[in-house]
């Protein structure tokens, strides 16, 4: 669009995604309290801010979405969301100075839908950019607090807040929620040994359809609007994220396999369609061929993803694998890796 203009800054950001979130569900406004264990991995939301100087003779927004191979021009968006809404939703809340023309690149590894996380990566990321243009910097409470605002109150998606949390501080998380939305942040410090082990033990597999999260909330809500926080279908979820920090201190992975377990079956009890009929066939798959654990990720349905917890011996796990994409030409392992970082901003030269 700019061909003949040169940036006058070049600004990049990423954040993470994440897997096996034990206890999801009880981050939520309608089970006001809780605990949930997740772990942010790469890939990666990466986000490319070109900064103009605006001369008034084009829009002042241009947002690529890689991904999806668009690429178009929007005026300051003022409550109306059209193509991309999170990211314009971003563009409405977050300051931006008057005399900058801005041009916002978005890709991820991760496929859209994969139940991972990846809209609150997505908002988090392109906060993170913009955050560079005023004067301060969010710190990574902040950034998380106003992801969600963007999603739960800009756009009225029904959503809980620890996706951000992942996306905005990274590493293995256990979150209590002691109040929604407030909640508290502790980072497990493992040793070396156990961070290698678990990255060489989990897998993510994508079963090839789209998840839209907030539709699968809207069911479940329905169900559990009527019966409060303290709703006995929600118990079985707010036990397993402790499991899975006593698990990985003790370095115990029979132990956390048996936390993924009890949380799926935690989520199926919530409601019978949150595990689908694809996580179900991998589920068999992979207890045939000797995994610890399974977790259907995020919110579940028929699309999304399912995280695996293999054995030590790693020809195993390749086996596994490949059995599990042979079973249905839409299963696809995703490569993944520990992410300690969560949201990351630095400057590119201008050249």
């Amino acid at each position: 669009m700019r061909d003949s203009q040169k940036p006058v800054r070049i600004v990049n950001s990423s954040a993470p995604t994440r897997i096996c979130d034990n206890g999801g569900w009880t981050d939520t406004w309608f089970a006001q309290y809780g605990t949930v264990f997740s772990i942010a991995v790469s890939p990666t939301v990466e986000v490319l801010l070109r900064v103009f100087i605006d001369h008034g003779n084009s829009a002042p927004f241009t947002i690529h979405a890689e991904n999806f191979d668009e690429r178009y021009c929007i005026e300051q968006p003022k409550g109306t969301y059209t193509k991309h809404p999170l990211i314009e939703a971003v563009l409405d809340y977050m300051p931006i100075p008057k005399d900058q023309a801005l041009e916002l690149s978005i890709f991820s590894e991760t496929p859209a839908g994969c139940s991972t996380g990846t809209s609150a990566a997505v908002t988090v990321a392109v906060i993170g950019a913009l955050d560079c243009l005023t004067p301060g910097r969010l710190k990574p409470h902040e950034v998380a607090a106003a992801a969600h605002k963007v999603e739960a109150e800009l756009l009225h998606r029904q959503c809980g807040i620890q996706d951000q949390i992942a996306a905005a501080f990274g590493g293995i998380n256990y979150i209590e929620i002691d109040h929604y939305p407030h909640a508290r942040v502790d980072r497990l410090n493992l040793p070396n040994a156990v961070d290698q082990e678990l990255e060489a033990r989990l897998a993510l597999i994508y079963v090839g359809l789209s998840q839209i999260s907030s539709n699968i909330h809207e069911m479940v809500l329905r169900e559990l609007q009527d019966a409060g926080p303290h709703a006995r279908k929600l118990d079985g979820l707010r036990g397993t994220a402790a499991k899975s920090r006593d698990a990985l201190y003790a370095g115990d992975f029979v132990a956390l396999g048996r936390a993924m377990i009890e949380n799926t079956e935690s989520q199926r009890n919530l409601h019978p369609e949150l595990v689908g009929t694809s996580h179900q066939q991998i589920i068999d798959v992979a207890k045939k061929c000797g995994a610890l654990g399974w977790k259907v990720n995020g919110a579940g349905g028929q699309g999304g993803s399912i995280t695996l917890l293999s054995g030590p011996d790693r020809a195993h796990r390749r086996s596994m694998l490949r059995t599990i994409e042979a079973t249905n030409p839409s299963y696809r392992n995703i490569p993944i890796r520990l992410n300690p970082f969560g949201l990351s901003v630095w400057d590119s030269p201008v050249e």
